[in-house]
């Protein structure tokens, strides 16, 4: 069985991922994927931000920053 390799996001990654959120006008609400809709998109990047920052420095707690990069290619695809 291959061993699943994971990403460790630094701090300067997570601000700059925040710096791009922050620098753009983001709809009230995403349909994210078929499964994943998000009624309040500015409360809930708020929220991940927070958790993504308490737990950058752990490896098995990545999950927030890894939504966040989701929604960051979903707006991409959607506003380009």
């Amino acid at each position: 069985m291959a061993k699943i390799v994971s990403k460790i996001y630094t701090r300067d990654e997570l601000k700059e991922l925040e710096e791009w959120f922050n620098g753009k006008e983001l709809p009230d609400s995403i349909q994210l994927d078929k499964a994943t809709y998000i009624p309040n998109l500015k409360d809930t990047l708020a929220k991940l931000f927070v958790q993504a920052d308490i737990n950058c420095d752990n490896p098995k707690m990545q999950g927030p920053i890894y939504l966040l990069e989701r929604l960051k290619a979903k707006l991409e695809e959607t506003q380009n």
